[in-house]
């Protein structure tokens, strides 16, 4: 059950009857900035836990090896 091209396009004349073309362009531009923004800080996050995990791999390594150390020191 989807839409047709002529419902659809009788949906969006009704859209721009009611909100005015220029509300709509303001409206389109303010959502394609938050999308950009929303996927600027995903791979942002993405690119800095990289290193993190790293890190924390590495310094789960070292602790492994300072805890055997006191182990066998006993």
């Amino acid at each position: 059950m989807g839409f047709s091209p002529w419902q659809l396009l009788i949906i969006l004349v009704i859209v721009a009857l009611l909100f005015g073309t220029k509300r709509l362009r303001g409206m389109g531009s303010d959502l394609g900035e938050a999308i950009k923004g929303f996927k600027n800080s995903v791979s942002d996050d993405d690119k800095s836990e990289q290193p993190k995990q790293i890190d924390a791999e590495k310094s789960d390594a070292v602790d492994t090896s300072k805890s055997d150390d006191k182990t066998e020191s006993r």
